[in-house]
């Protein structure tokens, strides 16, 4: 703590400078790193991540006007003011600010206010950006809880990570909603199982004799700028709705994969055979979708398609569908291992881990070569396993590595990935650490 109330005293004095006034309070909200369950959240299936020590930080001063200014301690993120009355979000440019006019506009139609208070903030933050640690829904999160304190309103944690998951869609990213879980619900010292509909957090209480390390491939991946995202959701989409005509359900309700396997009460593993059968490993086209649907392709564009992936030539629904239902599972075997703490249980969960990433990489998609190359790397010093976390294409690798063997684990990464021959890499954007399960939000009054 005194390293986060030092950077408060530091933002307190950066505020006065920038707006010649005190700020009333201030507003913290963790990143996150996802140890296992990629690409399932939004399918409807539990994913078991922790918060990390980074976060970002928010300065704020309700005002009398209706103008809202916001400023970043961050020189590359230039600062932004607009009316408080008339909230616009371009989701044609993810620029920073608007992941802040997300949070601000859940809770205001949450509460179907149409006039907001203006404020002034000023924001700080150290989690990489766009490295797969969740600092875009963290400061949407932050959000949410600055404009809910400028209003005194109360909501519950569940009640805010739900609004500001379903807000952060503003900016045109089809999540699930684990990133905003993670943020309000995270407790120090635990890992937490997420589950959806309804919104719940069980803790999951890693084991003592290993440390879970980040490493960042110095990729950048910004999830709203990119349809990669948005075109795997939809091919989860369809992937449920194919597999619920196949098994003569009302598949035109069905949205997630999770449905499907209620309404069949089957086990994961049987919906892997059940996939087996409907699906076929080649990728459809939209007119072969239509034809096994009955629809056409206008139908399929309004009612089905997301506008961003409306031009998309090709689905892979089978990988896609494959990668989910074994993914699910693995969330399920880590958190059962956990509990049970056998002898081998670091090895276990590594082995599960390595499986993640190849089924990240082979079915989802979803990795990158220096993913890859970095996961090669930290297995061969040492890690148990290692994977891909966030969204991936780019950002980091979270490897689960035995105590005794930190130092030497962390020396020898460092040196194979990030110190290049050609220099390749910028020293500043070097991000290799051993994290411990974080808390969550806070509203603090004083610095």
């Amino acid at each position: 703590m005194p390293v986060l109330y030092d950077r408060l005293l530091k933002l307190k004095e950066m505020f006065n400078s920038k707006f010649g006034s005190i700020p009333k309070f201030y507003v913290r909200a963790p990143g996150r790193v996802n140890l296992i369950g990629e690409h399932v959240d939004y399918c409807g299936y539990s994913v078991l991540p922790m918060a990390v020590e980074q976060d970002l930080l928010i300065a704020v001063e309700p005002v009398k006007t209706c103008t809202l200014q916001l400023a970043n301690t961050n020189p590359l993120y230039p600062d932004f003011s607009t009316s408080a009355t008339t909230i616009q979000i371009d989701k044609t440019k993810p620029l920073w600010h608007n992941y802040f006019l997300c949070g601000l506009k859940g809770i205001q139609e949450h509460f179907g206010l149409s006039n907001l208070t203006g404020m002034n903030c000023l924001v700080d933050g150290n989690i990489p950006p766009s490295s797969g640690l969740s600092s875009s829904s963290a400061l949407v999160c932050c959000a949410g809880l600055v404009t809910l304190t400028v209003l005194g309103m109360n909501l519950s944690k569940v009640e805010l990570a739900e609004i500001c998951a379903k807000s952060e869609r503003y900016i045109g990213t089809e999540g699930g909603g684990m990133d905003q879980s993670i943020s309000f619900l995270a407790e120090e010292g635990t890992a937490k199982l997420i589950e959806f509909s309804p919104l719940r957090a069980t803790n999951v209480n890693l084991p003592s004799g290993a440390v879970f390390v980040i490493a960042n491939s110095c990729v950048e991946m910004n999830k709203a700028a990119t349809s990669h995202f948005n075109i795997r959701v939809m091919e989860c989409r369809l992937a449920a709705k194919l597999l619920a005509k196949y098994k003569s359900l009302q598949w035109d309700k069905v949205l997630q994969l999770e449905e499907v396997q209620a309404k069949l009460g089957i086990s994961l593993e049987e919906m892997l055979l059940v996939t087996e059968d409907a699906l076929h490993p080649e990728p459809y086209s939209p007119e072969e979708i239509c034809r096994c649907l009955g629809i056409t392709l206008e139908e399929l564009r309004t009612q089905i398609l997301s506008p961003n992936t409306h031009d998309v030539l090709i689905f892979k629904l089978y990988q896609r569908a494959k990668h989910v239902y074994s993914e699910a599972a693995r969330v399920l075997q880590f958190k059962k291992i956990c509990e049970e703490a056998p002898e081998n249980t670091v090895q276990l969960l590594g082995e599960l881990m390595n499986q993640s990433h190849m089924s990240c990489r082979d079915m989802y998609e979803c990795s990158c070569p220096e993913l890859d190359q970095l996961v090669d790397i930290c297995r061969k010093f040492g890690a148990e396993g290692s994977r891909l976390t966030g969204a991936g294409w780019g950002g980091c690798t979270v490897s689960i590595v035995a105590v005794d063997n930190l130092t030497s684990f962390l020396a020898n990464v460092h040196k194979a990935y990030y110190q290049r021959i050609d220099g390749s890499l910028a020293p500043e954007k070097h991000s290799l650490f051993a994290t411990k399960p974080g808390g969550g939000a806070l509203v603090f009054l004083e610095a």
